[in-house]
């Protein structure tokens, strides 16, 4: 950590103060009370760390990258904007560490990348439920870092509090998503192999304002309903972070998974918890080491 805030503190001023003239052209400020010149001291912070992230990744030839609110080293916020604009170039993303679902984002930023009329893609994170009969879903969301490839509409830049990292209040970029249909995937490591877990989702509108939710977010009920996708989510072992994308389908995905010799399961509109747990045994076995 302290190799890569170096790389930050590197920084000239002067490239920042061209990346937050670029911030407040391109993005709405929603300074709520906040003191203007504070706020864009904040703003700045997340400059000096996208450029020094940014160039730290290029000279060693990275392409992913993990933060972890934890181990911050000298850095005066937990990077926020900044990973998220990270992401919009294509970088991979996971957030305390997770390494697997940063790899999964870039790897699934690199099969979209060029793709016409792409709606995004994105590291998320189940943030809570909706439990409400008829309106089941999942707030999808994360503390900072959500990608603004998958915004829709204006995008704005707020500061607030984070406890969590006991540093500056972070800038942020903070939006809703785009409706339709997505992917989300979670890798994991079952010891001697991965499983890849490819859920189709329907995104959709949040219901109402959330103005005491600082944060970007995603709406959206996994198919085929709540009840059976969350089953069937827990019973393959999938994570609360995921690699999610609106232009990647469930069929690419296994693809990909069976050229690298994964196992892939997937949770859709055909999916039954019976017929599940029957796919996991069958693959315990075909898949064993």
């Amino acid at each position: 950590m302290n190799e890569i805030a170096e790389a930050v503190e590197a920084v000239p001023q002067g490239d920042i103060n061209a990346l937050v003239d670029e911030y407040y052209d391109k993005y709405e400020i929603l300074l709520e009370g906040r003191d203007e010149k504070e706020f864009r001291e904040h703003v700045a912070v997340q400059a000096g760390i996208e450029i020094g992230f940014e160039r730290f990744l290029q000279e060693k030839d990275y392409h992913a990258i993990v933060t972890h609110f934890g181990d911050l080293g000298s850095l005066k916020q937990l990077p926020g904007l900044a990973i998220q604009r990270l992401m919009e170039k294509g970088y991979g993303f996971g957030g305390e560490g997770d390494w697997k679902t940063a790899a999964m984002v870039r790897v699934m930023k690199i099969m979209t990348q060029g793709m016409k009329d792409a709606k995004g893609t994105s590291f998320m994170e189940d943030y809570t439920y909706n439990l409400v009969p008829g309106k089941e879903g999942i707030l999808q969301a994360h503390m900072l870092e959500v990608c603004p490839s998958i915004a829709d509409g204006k995008i704005s830049i707020k500061e607030q509090p984070l406890s969590m990292g006991n540093r500056e209040d972070p800038a942020r970029l903070v939006f809703t998503s785009k409706t339709g249909p997505a992917i989300a995937t979670s890798l994991i490591d079952l010891g001697d192999r991965f499983r890849l877990i490819i859920n189709d989702v329907v995104c959709k509108k949040n219901e109402k304002p959330m103005p005491k939710l600082p944060v970007a977010t995603a709406f959206w009920t996994p198919q085929p309903n709540l009840k059976t996708g969350a089953e069937a989510w827990i019973l393959a072992g999938g994570a609360h972070h995921t690699a999610f994308s609106y232009d990647l389908t469930a069929e690419q995905m296994g693809d990909w998974a069976a050229a690298m010799g994964i196992e892939a399961v997937y949770i859709d509109k055909d999916t039954t918890i019976r017929q599940f747990k029957n796919e996991l045994l069958w693959n315990s076995a075909v898949f064993r080491k």
